[in-house]
């Protein structure tokens, strides 16, 4: 899951530098993500992975970072599986 999402950012985060340069809790938003590409990852994230933010997810936190985003992940798949 890091490494797709690792290349989802890269793919669609426009980032200043290389997402392979940037650690894993690094802000994403100083990397140089904008909200304009935070939506493109997010929309991304949800194909990929078949899932859908929710609103309350919908916020900066959630996407700060690659781990934030690997978090946010993992709650909605848990939450699918448990379904």
């Amino acid at each position: 899951m890091d490494d797709e999402i690792r290349r989802i950012v890269g793919a669609h985060g426009h980032l200043s530098s290389d997402v392979g340069t940037v650690s894993d809790r690094q802000d994403l938003f100083h990397a140089g993500m904008t909200s304009h590409a935070n939506v493109n990852v997010m929309l991304a994230l949800e194909d990929v992975f078949d899932i859908e933010f929710p609103e309350e997810m919908l916020r900066r936190s959630t996407f700060q970072s690659l781990a934030a985003i690997g978090d946010a992940i993992s709650i909605l798949l848990s939450e699918r599986m448990s379904a």
